[in-house]
């Protein structure tokens, strides 16, 4: 019999499969912890395409159950957050002679529409590029278009809701909050957690560990079992480009490369676009990585095989770069590794288990926190039902039908509120946006002015309820309010931050 601990469930790592799995299992009724050591999603959760998708170049790798599992999710997670996540249309050119024949593309398409259960999402269809206004950004080359769906995602902001939803379900959500120490009693495991904002330390105990530490996972895995080096991740870089807006209206474009790979260019921001991504191996600290030039220089490239404007260097206003971690599964390139999940227990008798996980996507995060919690039951024995499926997410708790109305009525509440500020401000936070302004009649009553359209009501909520502690978590994560606002108004809401926390990031 196992003594009284602290918690059933401590999770190290709080991105989305952390923040997802403490929310399941917090919801079925499991005393859950979970501990990151930085910002919620500061690590890969936050620097990928954004996109809620099956992965339609996946299908030439073989990975059915992958794409198969992805595309039944991708109406689930509309449902539950139709607020972050929207459905989205992509255009793949095609012309004659290019990389993948026509029949090729059709039959990859046929399955995407047919093999995961699509209700909403509308069908694909062929584009005739002489006359679809879908032409008009690209060079005259293509005749012929396909287009599908998928959906976008709002990353950082899903993974605070899913850490939201799971606090308010009875979690411990700590950030920057590292885990130095982590040693087995028998059946108990003794965590040693230092708070980084105080620079104290504390233990804790728990019946089960997981180990969802994303590109560290391995480094999680040999300190935790004393070893010099674990190898079960393969770390792939991933980079994107943010350039002035390339194109008019809301569809995205699908790119094939002479090379064999793909990229993406997406409506972002309502003033920009979004280029990427990268696929190249990784060997450094994954808390370092940054885009490189060359990798700057191919997202150029390969956007200007296709649109009429070359998109140049100088035309970059924001860059970032993640590492993912891929489950090592001996492919020879990095962009053939597979995106599947691996969870793999450590457990024996009189052994507290440890379960980690490898791999991984956004798409695919609520199955996979499903499939942990059947691990985690087989240790600690069926507590409630699986329960996700139809479950909202913080402010998502309207129809996804009901969008533009209830982002209307929204906007008919705060009719001092710009129509763009209105709409953002719902697209963000649903219907917990009245929650932040409240009885709020103009602009003065939203307290001080940060720049662009980030006023105190806000930048307060994502203070108290979203775990934000420094601006970049507000303006790079949270709200991507930095693409619109100054270098002075950025350090003068990190100063106000500071004074109101105490706080000071490189202190950490």
């Amino acid at each position: 019999m196992v003594a009284n601990t602290d918690y059933d469930i401590f999770i190290i790592g709080g991105g989305i499969n952390g923040c997802g799995i403490a929310r399941d299992a917090a919801g079925r009724g499991f005393r859950t912890g979970l501990a990151e050591m930085k910002d919620l999603a500061s690590g890969t959760s936050s620097r990928a395409t954004k996109l809620i998708h099956g992965g339609l170049r996946y299908l030439e790798h073989y990975e059915f159950r992958l794409v198969r599992e992805a595309l039944m999710e991708r109406e689930v997670i509309w449902a539950n957050a139709p607020h972050v996540v929207k459905p989205m249309r992509f255009i793949l050119p095609y012309h004659r002679g290019g990389v993948r024949p026509a029949w090729l593309l059709r039959l990859g398409l046929f399955l995407y529409d047919h093999i995961g259960g699509r209700k909403l999402l509308p069908a694909t269809r062929t584009l005739n590029m002489k006359t679809d206004k879908a032409a008009a950004p690209l060079k005259d080359l293509f005749t012929k278009a396909f287009e599908y769906s998928d959906a976008w995602v709002d990353d950082a902001r899903f993974v605070a809701l899913n850490a939201m939803d799971a606090k308010e379900r009875g979690a411990t959500i700590r950030t920057r909050t590292k885990v130095i120490a982590a040693r087995r009693t028998a059946d108990i495991w003794h965590l040693t957690l230092l708070d980084l904002r105080s620079g104290k330390t504390s233990e804790v105990t728990s019946k089960l560990v997981v180990n969802a530490a994303g590109p560290w996972v391995d480094r999680v895995l040999a300190g935790v079992e004393g070893l010099a080096e674990v190898h079960n991740v393969r770390l792939v870089q991933g980079s994107h480009i943010v350039v002035r807006k390339k194109f008019d209206g809301d569809r995205s474009y699908f790119f094939q490369n002479n090379d064999g790979r793909i990229i993406f260019a997406i409506p972002y921001e309502n003033d920009f676009t979004l280029i990427g991504t990268t696929d190249q191996d990784y060997h450094g600290d994954p808390a370092k990585v940054e885009i490189t030039d060359a990798e700057s220089d191919y997202l150029c490239s390969a956007a200007s095989e296709y649109f009429r404007e070359p998109v140049k260097r100088e035309d970059i206003v924001w860059a970032y770069s993640g590492v993912r971690p891929l489950y090592d599964d001996g492919a020879d390139k990095a962009q053939e590794a597979t995106r599947d999940y691996v969870l793999k227990d450590d457990a024996g008798e009189n052994k507290a288990p440890l379960i980690n996980i490898f791999g991984g996507k956004i798409t695919t995060y609520r199955r996979l926190s499903e499939h942990m919690m059947q691990k985690i039951e087989h240790f600690l024995g069926k507590k409630g039902a699986p329960w996700t499926h139809k479950a909202p997410l913080p402010g998502g708790d309207f129809p996804v039908q009901d969008f533009g109305r209830m982002s209307a009525k929204f906007a008919a509440h705060y009719p001092f509120l710009a129509p763009s500020h209105a709409a953002r401000l719902f697209r963000m936070y649903g219907t917990r946006a009245q929650w932040i302004l409240g009885n709020a009649a103009d602009y003065k009553d939203l307290g001080q002015h940060f720049g662009a359209d980030l006023y105190e009501v806000e930048v307060r909520y994502m203070m108290v309820q979203e775990w934000a502690l420094t601006a970049e978590d507000i303006v790079w994560r949270r709200s991507k309010r930095g693409l619109v606002m100054t270098a002075n108004e950025i350090a003068a809401l990190d100063q106000f931050m500071k004074t109101e926390t105490g706080y000071h990031e490189e202190a950490a």
